[in-house]
């Protein structure tokens, strides 16, 4: 039986009434006047540049867009571009972590993310599988986040394929802190806090971010049986970060993390764990220089050890009882990594970066398979794993062609290996092995040049284009380790090849700040994309590489400052995205549309600022129908899904606020696991709570 709303649905509206009963005497106040700066990005060239010259799709959000956002998850908010995607319709929130992978511009969507997540500059993809923690991030810490659409942010390397994703925290400079707390229905409560103090000389300052969650979930399936549970999550997270001037021109940052989430996957068997402890160190350097001088270089060494632990299991047809799958116990997984940059002004109008990275990553599922009824226990085990290693060398440099015309050519070179490749399975119980497979190391190069071009043909009037080459090495999990789904068999395949995309992109933009519009057109080859094609149908599958598949779409974005208190937004995605040539054993997919990506995505939203300090934030998500298997037999139905949030500033820096996540409780199908049965993302949900900042 599914649970009701605790929260009576007037509460958004009894909220204002409340906190604002002499809104009919008190005029809105003036804000004050607004200077406009150009907004500068990182990601798409790893250091600073205004946006407008970026040859690039990039979107920007602001501290305020991710913290006061209704969307309860950091992954939720960014879907405003319509651009972001995870690998299912449903948020992290409810989400196996395994299906959290980012697609961007529908670039072939998997549990292994194509698109490369950074917190600061290190990767956040998880080292074994590639799908992305997002509960990990410190949202009142956050500064910005930055999304580069496409394989345009080719100087990052391996995973950056289909774009990047990064998001900021702000440096921690003076005496401050804000706590939140929430509660909601579905059992749901919260709370995180941020503090910073700063020394009285301003040399060394210390910020400590703390969270904890609970909810109690909502059911995954539409029509739960007997044996289904909604999906609760708990998670806690600690992050301090130290920075001290060294010198007037040298800054230290040092960060550690603690992180563990627990959730239940929707039956009283089917859960996962992951844990993890992080630490990096990072300095950065503006010294002072003449016109041929480094202007600014960074350099950061990271280190990461983590765990992850998951049970399936296979639900009958009538959905009263479940019989084990898999116990994958334990996934060891260390990465660790190390990257420096340096940026060169040789004169106002060109600019040099150049810089190294290396990474090296090692992990190894453990996991008890083969379920046998009569000994009520498995009957194998099996450990698959390896390591990977990979060191890029990149530049890029950015200029003044004539007036209003910029350039830009880049260039990256990698070298990847493969290590220690291996796959032994045996009996727990005899200890007598079953397989017993030492995979031959594997190495490559790759080359992932990108090339731009903008001209301002007049005020407000932009055009721009780009060409690109990026490449991905497929994750120690699509190598090594099979799995299974409800009925569906998915093999590993240790002989992938990595994948290599050709793209471009045209676009054009008009307008200022205040109310703008932009059209950009894209095109992206990927060879030997990665995918789980059915070999036996309709429930083996193999990873396996297509051939080729080719994406090409259209976007649109607009904004409109209607009133100087008021926001309006709009973006758009057209998105055909198909298989070319599948080859070998999956030439019958040749034509058939990439699975998990909709033709059609449109985002919409409204900021607020009303009177009596109140402010209301609206956000609107359409999507078409889309796939959910490689041979377009299983239709996911199109879904539009809305939320509202409202909150009020009170003196002495509190503030109360109130959302609700898909306010008109539209039914979102995520998934066809099995014939009859429909995976659904969360029905309404409501929540609120206090914030002070001081």
């Amino acid at each position: 039986m599914k649970m009701k709303s605790k929260l009576p649905r007037l509460s958004l509206g009894t909220l204002v009434l409340l906190t604002c009963p002499l809104a009919a005497q008190e005029a809105p106040s003036s804000p004050p006047p607004v200077i406009e700066l150009p907004s500068m990005v990182v990601t798409a060239t790893r250091t600073p540049q205004a946006a407008a010259t970026l040859p690039v799709t990039v979107d920007i959000f602001t501290a305020d867009d991710l913290h006061n956002s209704p969307a309860a998850t950091i992954d939720d908010t960014l879907r405003q571009s319509a651009a972001f995607s995870l690998f299912r319709r449903s948020s992290s929130l409810i989400a196996n972590p395994t299906a959290q992978g980012v697609s961007l511009r529908g670039l072939g969507p998997s549990g292994a993310s194509r698109s490369l997540v950074l917190l600061d500059g290190v990767p956040l993809n998880d080292p074994f599988g590639g799908w992305v923690a997002w509960t990990k991030l410190p949202k009142l810490a956050l500064d910005r986040a930055e999304i580069v659409r496409g394989g345009g942010s080719t100087l990052w390397g391996n995973a950056a394929l289909g774009g990047t994703v990064q998001l900021f925290t702000a440096l921690p400079a003076s005496n401050q802190g804000e706590i939140e707390a929430t509660a909601g229905d579905r059992d749901t409560f919260g709370g995180e806090t941020v503090v910073t103090r700063a020394s009285a000389s301003g040399t060394t300052a210390v910020r400590v971010d703390a969270a904890a969650f609970h909810t109690g979930g909502a059911d995954l399936v539409e029509n739960p049986g007997l044996i289904d549970r909604p999906a609760e999550l708990d998670y806690q997270r600690a992050q301090a970060t130290f920075l001290a001037a060294l010198n007037p021109t040298t800054t230290l940052i040092i960060d550690t993390r603690a992180y563990a989430e627990d959730r239940g996957n929707g039956t009283p068997l089917q859960r996962n764990a992951s844990h993890e402890a992080f630490l990096s160190a990072k300095l950065l350097g503006e010294p002072d220089n003449d016109a041929d001088g480094v202007s600014a270089w960074s350099a950061v060494i990271y280190g990461q050890t983590q765990s992850f632990s998951s049970f399936f299991t296979s639900v009958n047809a009538a959905r009263t009882a479940e019989t084990p799958a898999s116990n994958q116990y334990d996934v060891p997984s260390t990465a660790a990594g190390a990257a420096f940059t340096a940026t060169w002004a040789h004169d106002p109008d060109a600019t040099t970066t150049a810089g190294t990275d290396i990474r090296w990553v090692d992990g190894e599922t453990r996991e008890d398979y083969l379920w046998s009824v009569p000994l009520n226990q498995f009957t194998r085990r099996r450990y698959a794993g390896g390591e990977q290693t990979f060191l890029g060398v990149f530049a890029t440099h950015e200029r003044v062609l004539a007036p209003d015309w910029r350039g830009s050519l880049g260039t990256r070179l990698d070298y990847w290996q493969n290590t220690d490749g291996h796959r032994y399975e045996f009996s727990p119980s005899t200890g007598i092995a079953t397989r017993d497979d030492h995979y031959a190391d594997h190495d490559g190069y790759a080359f992932s040049p990108n090339a731009g071009l903008v001209w301002q043909a007049a005020p407000g009037i932009r055009a721009r284009t780009s060409v690109y080459e990026a490449f991905r090495v497929p994750t120690l999990n699509e190598y090594y380790r099979p799995f299974r789904v409800g009925s569906v068999t998915t093999d590993a395949n240790p002989d992938l090849k990595p994948e290599k995309l050709t793209g471009g992109e045209v676009g054009v933009d008009f307008g200022n700040p205040h109310a703008g519009f932009t059209l950009t057109g894209f095109a992206n080859e990927i060879r030997n994309a990665v995918a789980n094609v059915t070999i036996v149908p309709p429930n083996t599958r193999q990873r396996q590489n297509l051939d080729l598949v080719r994406v090409m779409g259209l976007e649109a974005g607009a904004h409109w400052q209607a009133l100087p208190t008021l926001r309006l937004e709009a973006d758009t995605l057209l998105c055909d995205a198909r298989v070319i040539d599948g080859g070998g054993a999956a030439s019958s997919l040749d034509g058939k549309r990439l699975a998990q990506v909709p033709v059609n995505t449109l985002t919409a939203g409204l900021r607020w600022s009303a009177p009596c300090k109140i402010d209301i934030t609206a956000n609107l998500r359409w999507i078409s129908a889309q796939y959910d298997d490689d041979a377009n037999t299983l239709r996911l139905a199109p879904a539009t899904t809305v939320d509202l949030g409202v909150s009020r500033k009170f003196a002495h820096g509190w503030e109360v606020f109130a959302a609700i996540d898909n306010l008109f409780a539209a039914t979102v199908e995520t998934g066809l696991p099995s014939p009859g049965v429909v995976n659904i993302a969360p029905p309404r949900t409501i929540r609120g709570g206090v914030r002070w900042r001081w």
